[in-house]
């Protein structure tokens, strides 16, 4: 009989901040980032706006409520960007992580990476 090793899935990563893994927007050196508290609230600073929320884990699932988020002045193009972004983590259902990546499913699938430095 072989023996197969078992896989123990990577806990939540609360207490850490997380950026988004893609280029920056042209024009600008900013990429969202995500801090999530130990408690569940989040701090949110997208292309141009931020704010709070909070975020709850229960297995696999995942629900983030969006608080109060700051607009700032921001041009068309960020605004759209950042309501979207925020439309796309409201409607997350499911969430992952490999290694240093986190994954939130959904209609638009979210990847972050954990900010370890």
């Amino acid at each position: 009989m072989a023996f197969i090793p078992v896989v123990r899935a990577q806990s939540f990563p609360f207490g850490l901040e997380m950026t988004l893994d893609v280029a920056p927007m042209p024009g600008s050196k900013r990429i969202p980032t995500l801090e999530i508290g130990d408690d569940g609230e989040v701090l949110v600073e997208l292309w141009c706006k931020g704010g709070k929320g909070r975020i709850s884990i229960a297995g696999d699932s995942v629900v983030f409520i969006p608080g109060a988020i700051a607009d700032r002045g921001c041009p068309p193009a960020k605004v759209e960007a950042d309501d979207a972004l925020l439309s796309a983590l409201t409607n997350a259902t499911n969430w992952s992580r490999q290694g240093d990546f986190i994954t939130f499913s959904g209609a638009q699938p979210l990847r972050f990476r954990l900010n370890t430095n």
